[in-house]
């Protein structure tokens, strides 16, 4: 890279060519930047194009090399790709059953940052569903998202002190149009329609009160997401924030809600320890209308925010959960890196119907730590897999191992 551009600023750029690029569609990348041929040369204007494109997922590492040809200066961005099609292969165990799920992703497709797939669940229940999302399929700015899915699973509803377990399926239809307003920037905005169907199957009996047997609800979620991106990649390790706005608001006639709004934001902070340490760490704030009712939006989950706790063992209409951990690469090879990590994950929950100051009360908080293993693929794009335990520090005797795909956060 050409250092000291002082001396090239009334230069004029004669040539752009990518160096590295086999599967994505060059053509697509010239549309993406904003240097073009006769302009003057400007560093700040090429740092922001690279940036970009090292967000593009087939895009493992991005940099430039400015060359004097001539009367002007021959512009080259040099791309690593990474691989785009991944599989997608998960097995767990919930009330001793055996599930799995199997999906097939392809991110790139033809070359435009396009990502397209779908999976099947088995649980006890068959699930499926299929992804469209392709955020410049319009222009540079504008793009569009599209999503089928059909989603059924056992789910622990809770009313009072009694809990039961119900037949949960939702069928949905998302259709979101994109917008990015400058490369930190994004915009989403658009909506679901949805069926939800609850089935009461078992746990205690609910005939002294008013829990509904079955209910069937169909309804119309109108979503609006922002997006500020400021991380940094080199390959594995991340540096800088990134913050996620999500406000939904659905519309249903039932005897539980019939305007909800939910407010959810997730601010990530990573830094950069050494050669191959980072410090990561997420602050994850909801807040949604606060009916009493059993089928409160937020969920105490292994797999959402607090590692070992289990497997949705609460639901509350108010959340606040922060996760910090420290990772460190301690194998590295040419394509494959082993990371340790160690973690705390600290939670707590307004009950559906109560007040803000419950979330503060002492038996209302969660205690996690622990620590685990990443095994990573450099080159293949989200290629982790993780394992991790966490043992609860409120609740003793309280752990579990938490198995996925990718970073916890």
């Amino acid at each position: 890279m050409l250092a000291g551009l002082c001396s090239a600023q009334e230069e004029v750029i004669s040539k752009i060519e990518f160096e590295g690029v086999k599967n994505c569609n060059v053509s697509f990348l010239q549309k993406l930047i904003t240097v073009q041929e006769g302009e003057v040369v400007d560093s700040l204007v090429i740092n922001k194009d690279v940036y970009k494109l090292q967000k593009l997922v087939a895009v493992a590492k991005a940099a430039y090399l400015l060359e004097k040809v001539g009367g002007g200066y021959k512009l080259t961005y040099q791309i690593e790709e990474n691989l785009t099609l991944i599989p997608q292969f998960n097995v767990w165990t919930v009330n001793e059953r055996l599930s799995y799920s199997l999906g097939l992703y392809e991110f790139n497709l033809f070359g435009r940052n396009i990502k397209v797939g779908g999976f099947y669940q088995n649980n006890g229940y068959d699930s499926y569903g299929g992804t469209f999302k392709a955020p410049y399929l319009f222009s540079k700015k504008w793009g569009m998202s599209a999503e089928y899915q059909n989603w059924i699973s056992e789910e622990p509803l809770y009313f009072d002190d009694l809990v039961a377990t119900y037949r949960y399926n939702n069928e949905r239809v998302e259709l979101m149009g994109m917008y990015e307003l400058d490369e930190k920037n994004n915009f989403s905005l658009g909506g679901d329609l949805f069926k939800e169907v609850y089935e009461y199957k078992g746990g205690d009996d609910l005939s002294d009160i008013s829990a509904p047997r079955v209910l069937e609800q169909d309804k119309l979620m109108f979503k609006l997401l922002h997006t500020y991106n400021n991380l940094k990649y080199d390959y594995y390790l991340i540096s800088g924030f990134k913050n996620i706005f999500n406000l939904q608001a659905v519309v249903t006639e039932n005897n539980y809600d019939d305007l909800f709004l939910i407010a959810l934001n997730d601010f990530l902070f990573f830094k950069r320890v050494g050669l191959k340490g980072n410090l990561a760490t997420r602050i994850r704030l909801g807040i949604a209308s606060n009916v009493d009712s059993p089928f409160a939006p937020f969920t105490l989950d292994n797999n959402l925010n607090i590692r070992g706790v289990g497997n949705t063992i609460d639901r509350g209409s108010a959340s606040a959960v922060w996760n910090i951990e420290y990772r460190q690469a301690v194998i590295e090879k040419n394509w494959f890196v082993l990371q340790t990590n160690v973690f705390m994950d600290v939670g707590t929950w307004r009950e559906p119907g109560g007040e803000i100051a419950d979330a503060f009360k002492a038996e209302n908080f969660r205690i996690y730590a622990g620590g685990g293993l990443r095994f990573m693929h450099k080159k293949i794009y989200n290629a982790i897999f993780r394992v991790d335990y966490g043992y609860g520090l409120t609740n003793e005797n309280s752990g579990g191992i938490v198995v996925g795909i990718g970073q916890y956060f």
